[in-house]
């Protein structure tokens, strides 16, 4: 290794701490591991500027970090925001940095999240109230409330007015192939406007707010699909992952705790696969993915409207994002910033 790598390296340190051995990560035949490589190159934007990457995080039972190396001529810090403890990495270039290219390669350990089994406690309760809570893109009165309120009428308890707001999202919502990237989840825009197209983040993000304001923690789980699906084909990706992205989305339960949802892939599924919501397999999709994600995909953060380390606020972190000058590059075009994030799975 040379010895700008491993000085680079020892800014992620405090993250190791955390992490179980590899060997208890991957300790049954479920757990798949992927290597994940970033390969960025700024040369095209001089002067000062900084860039923040999005890193997968631990999560439930079902995503296990194993390492993080970063390349750069730049020091490379990590950073975790301080609201939802997203995994962040800030490199910052002066207006005489010459060399601006980067490799920022992760490994991580998925297996598939399956529904969980009802408990007398369950974990997390304390930060799922966080998860109630409006944002900026996500408000939780006004329309959003009124929408909800409709949908849940007469029904108690977070699991039966999660599946109402389920199902109405998958019936009334629609993929919109022309949305940039994966869309900004503006869900006060959509509802007035009447119009409930567009991709992952607008979709998931209908879920979270219509169930914030009907008084269910809800979240968004922001990430990159890293392998082909066993569903549909529509549904996974390896290799060049660089407009993989996907945002998924979940509740919690007081039964059963963080329960994982995915109205967007229903969608997608049908726009993609060229199916109608009654066909049988769109069907069994609908029904699986009430509480059941495939992990051909990895997490990166919760993020969501927030101010990333001595940088701008976003409405989510799940592309690379820069800035030089009064030039901001989000990443939602991998050519704009030149990046390339890479895919293969390596157990």
């Amino acid at each position: 290794m040379k010895r700008r790598d491993f000085l680079r390296l020892t800014a992620f340190l405090p993250l190791y701490a955390a992490l179980p051995p590899v060997a208890e990560a991957t300790h049954d035949a479920a757990w798949r591991t992927f290597e994940l490589t970033y390969d960025i190159d700024l040369a095209a934007h001089p002067g000062a500027g900084q860039l923040w990457l999005p890193l997968p995080q631990d999560a439930g039972d079902y995503q296990r970090v194993l390492s993080i190396e970063c390349s750069s001529a730049v020091p490379a810090t990590l950073h975790w925001d301080d609201t939802y403890h997203a995994p962040i990495v800030r490199l910052a270039f002066d207006s005489e940095e010459r060399s601006r290219t980067l490799t920022v390669k992760t490994r991580i350990a998925t297996r598939d999240r399956h529904p969980p089994m009802p408990v007398l406690r369950p974990q997390g309760m304390q930060e799922a109230a966080l998860y109630l809570k409006p944002t900026e893109h996500m408000p939780i009165d006004g329309i959003v409330r009124d929408t909800a309120l409709r949908i849940t009428r007469g029904l108690r308890g977070a699991d039966a007015k999660a599946r109402a707001i389920y199902e109405w999202v998958v019936d009334n919502t629609f993929r919109d192939p022309n949305t940039r990237g994966c869309g900004l989840g503006d869900i006060k825009f959509m509802l007035e406007s009447g119009n409930l197209g567009g991709k992952c983040a607008d979709i998931n993000s209908l879920f979270v707010g219509l169930a914030r304001a009907a008084g269910v923690p809800a979240r968004e789980f922001y990430g990159v699909r890293v392998a082909e699906s066993a569903q549909f084909k529509s549904l996974g990706k390896s290799g060049d992952i660089s407009k993989a992205q996907h945002c998924r989305a979940e509740y919690f339960s007081p039964r059963r705790g963080w329960v994982a949802v995915d109205p967007a892939d229903v969608r997608k599924a049908v726009l993609e696969e060229k199916l109608s919501l009654d066909d049988p397999r769109i069907v069994a999709l609908r029904k699986r993915l009430f509480g059941y994600w495939e992990m051909n995909w990895v997490g990166f953060n919760h993020g969501r409207d927030f101010t990333l380390p001595q940088g701008d606020t976003v409405a989510y972190l799940m592309y690379p994002y820069a800035r030089f000058g009064d030039k901001v590059i989000d990443g939602r075009e991998p050519e704009a910033l030149k990046f390339r994030l890479t895919s293969r799975e390596i157990g």
